[in-house]
């Protein structure tokens, strides 16, 4: 069975204009050509798709992705491969949140120290004029 391009995308949870963007940067093969120019795609597109969907999803780069994609298509894989770029990812994750857990307490300590009242002095607008670190 073949699909035109919004059918993939409503099947997928990927946008027609992302799915053009994936063709583009060869993460998606170029869609077979119906006699009218539409582009046409199988299953095999829409899995790809979903895949991809969930895997960005999940935070995972297009590089990384692509990367996902060559190991789920290699049917000789070894799933430590899988394990060690899911383990990898999972480093970065915790980076990121060590990181916005910072933000929200330097954050928290200035809504505190604001008095939030009708003078005009205010720690939160000091601090991004000259931080204190």
């Amino acid at each position: 069975m073949s699909y035109r391009i919004g059918e993939v995308a409503a099947r997928s949870g990927v946008t027609t204009k992302t799915i053009r963007y994936y063709e583009s940067i060869g993460l998606l093969d170029e869609p077979q050509r119906a006699e009218n120019g539409y582009r046409t795609y199988g299953q095999q597109t829409v899995d790809k798709l979903r895949f991809v969907f969930r895997a960005r999803g999940l935070g995972f780069s297009l590089d990384e992705v692509e990367t996902l994609l060559g190991l789920w298509a290699d049917e000789n894989r070894a799933s430590s491969e899988v394990k060690a770029l899911a383990q990898g990812h999972i480093k970065k994750v915790e980076q990121k949140i060590a990181e916005l857990n910072n933000l929200r307490d330097t954050l928290l300590h200035l809504v505190n120290a604001c008095h939030g009242d009708n003078l005009p002095d205010c720690p939160i607008l000091d601090e991004l004029i000259d931080p204190k670190e």
